[in-house]
């Protein structure tokens, strides 16, 4: 079995991402052109259950005022993985960062449809390149 890279998994969640998977409440503004927009919570959970670590949350301000929460991974020896980091707009400034527990999967309530459906959309695509990964290696053996 190949092994999974980041680089293999950031492919794989930036290309399930839809208006389905981001923040409900948020879902008119969600954009082709700025796909990874309202997508850090479930993001985070999905990139949680590939590689462990920790969730991290962190403020959203515009104007001094929080606006929203930000959520990213941290995974060993403080490595931080953010892959809807490019969602900002220069006027939102994230700051802060905290360690959240996960909850428990059976009490997930808020955005656990949209979880269910990007966890099942990133785990189809990087199984397909696992099985593409594996038929190209016993080609060449």
């Amino acid at each position: 079995m190949t092994p999974l890279l980041l680089t293999d998994i950031e492919r794989a969640v930036r290309g399930s991402w839809t208006a389905e998977t981001c923040t409900p409440e948020y879902r008119s503004r969600w954009t082709e052109d700025n796909p990874a927009r309202d997508q850090c919570g479930v993001t985070a959970l999905v990139v949680n259950d590939l590689l462990g670590g920790e969730l991290i949350r962190g403020e959203v301000h515009v104007d001094g005022e929080r606006v929203d929460y930000h959520w990213w991974n941290r995974l060993g020896r403080g490595v931080e993985i953010d892959l809807t980091r490019e969602q900002f707009g220069p006027e939102e400034i994230v700051t802060g960062g905290v360690v959240v527990p996960r909850p428990p999967d059976g009490e997930l309530r808020r955005l656990r449809e949209e979880y269910e459906l990007l966890r099942d959309r990133v785990l189809e695509k990087l199984n397909r390149q696992q099985e593409a990964a594996s038929s190209a290696a016993g080609a060449r053996g």
